[in-house]
């Protein structure tokens, strides 16, 4: 991973710790339900973002190099797995 990536993803991820102890805070005070869920929407939301930075730098190093690499087999296997990480996320 880049390292400008790499520091993005860590900067978004201190973040979305932060507000995970706030919504371990809003249950531990009781807060309304609709609050709680909305801070989980947005928490979820935040996680994809980075998924989607990361998944973005994969492609463009990884799955890149193996299609200029002119090797099938590398080829077939990034592929793959690229298509496995996509189905998972839609579920």
């Amino acid at each position: 991973m880049r390292k400008d990536i790499k520091a993005s993803c860590q900067k978004r991820l201190s973040r979305i710790e932060g507000q995970v102890r706030g919504l371990s805070r809003m249950v531990d005070e009781d807060r309304y339900c609709i609050d709680i869920v909305t801070q989980i929407s947005a928490v979820r939301a935040a996680l994809r973002r980075v998924e989607e930075e990361v998944l973005r730098d994969h492609v463009a190093h990884c799955v890149e190099h193996a299609i200029t690499s002119g090797n099938k087999a590398e080829q077939r296997e990034k592929i793959a797995e690229l298509m496995d990480v996509i189905s998972r996320s839609d579920r």
